[in-house]
């Protein structure tokens, strides 16, 4: 993938996540994923490279660090617990998809019970 179907890719699978809103804080050139005001996943350029930016579990963070060259430690933020994925290696579509499901259940994990608009722990998992 280029950077421009990655970035396409994960904003199809954001768009259909409840509670999602896309925002730009950061100006009009930085898509800001969030769930109920928490980010879960960016898209940005760097060095005129498309990059999407998603929320990991730090022990998955380094395994697919380890797994994928395209994968590395997330782009302006806490390199333990986000990733970067980059365009033109070996991800797949529908595993784009599942980095940015997982992401928005990490994130939605972490919100009062009264706020998630799902049940993070089955959310996504019998579903695809």
């Amino acid at each position: 993938m280029n950077g421009r179907e990655l970035q396409r890719c994960a904003a199809m699978r954001a768009r259909e996540l409840p509670a999602t809103t896309l925002e730009f804080p950061f100006g009009p050139d930085v898509d800001v994923y969030k769930v109920r005001g928490k980010v879960f996943m960016f898209h940005t350029e760097v060095d005129d490279e498309r990059r999407v930016v998603l929320k990991a579990l730090p022990s998955d963070s380094l395994a697919l660090r380890d797994a994928h060259e395209d994968i590395t430690p997330g782009y302006h933020m806490n390199k333990r617990h986000w990733i970067s994925l980059h365009p033109g290696g070996d991800l797949s579509p529908d595993m784009v998809e599942e980095l940015v499901t997982e992401s928005y259940r990490l994130v939605v994990a972490g919100l009062p019970s009264a706020q998630r608009p799902v049940e993070p722990h089955a959310f996504g998992r019998s579903q695809r």
